[in-house]
């Protein structure tokens, strides 16, 4: 998926979408600040886990950045990442790590309701929103999809006063827009799924392909 990626001044837009979207039946309000574009520069990001699978001395690192919106990267994780994992994540040959895109709020929330079980039920959270992604995305409505989010999150066995505390975190939205933010400008992020292969950027590839390129990598 190719879109522009949300940085500087759609913080606090994007952040205010987070946090107003109707919990308890509110309205919805309209943000009007703006932040400039050093703004996600002085939020500190250190409380931000990095999710990843496979030993971290594995030979070959992959950087996957995705959206849970980006249809691409639902597919990616139905068929390619299903093959990568059980080929080289399971077997300790590649280090994989997961980081978010955030090309609108609702991509946000998914990733909020993902976090929210922390590290050890993140990928099986994200499994579920990426398999349902026609599903919990088929509406225009915020409130909708919301209650979708809600739905997917109690089906994980999260409790509704914990997906109430994570949803409505806005400590926790700012500092994931920030460390988002510092991520995309870093390996130069422009489109989903983006593969950073030992440091290295590559696009959405077939699963041959992308096997071919860590066989090369892990025969050096």
């Amino acid at each position: 998926m190719n879109r522009k990626i949300l940085i500087g001044a759609a913080i606090l837009a994007i952040v205010g979408g987070a946090l107003w979207w109707q919990l308890g039946g509110r309205e919805e309000v309209a943000v009007t600040e703006t932040a400039d574009s050093t703004a996600a520069v002085d939020v500190d990001t250190s409380s931000i886990t990095e999710m990843t699978m496979g030993p971290e001395d594995a030979k070959v690192t992959i950087t996957e950045y995705a959206s849970f919106t980006c249809p691409h990267c639902a597919t990616f994780h139905q068929t390619t990442f299903q093959n990568l994992k059980r080929d080289y994540i399971d077997t300790g040959k590649v280090h994989f790590i997961y980081r978010d895109v955030y090309f609108d709020r609702v991509g946000l929330w998914a990733s909020m309701l993902a976090r929210c079980g922390g590290s050890e039920r993140f990928f099986g959270i994200s499994g579920m929103l990426y398999e349902q992604q026609k599903d919990w995305l088929n509406s225009d409505d915020p409130v909708e999809i919301s209650g979708n989010l809600r739905r997917i999150g109690k089906v994980a066995g999260l409790e509704e006063e914990q997906i109430n505390a994570c949803l409505e975190d806005a400590g926790k939205a700012e500092t994931l827009l920030a460390w988002f933010e510092q991520n995309a400008e870093a390996d130069d992020i422009s489109s989903t799924p983006t593969l950073m292969i030992n440091g290295q950027q590559y696009g959405n590839m077939a699963y041959a392909d992308l096997q071919e390129i860590i066989e090369e990598k892990l025969a050096e």
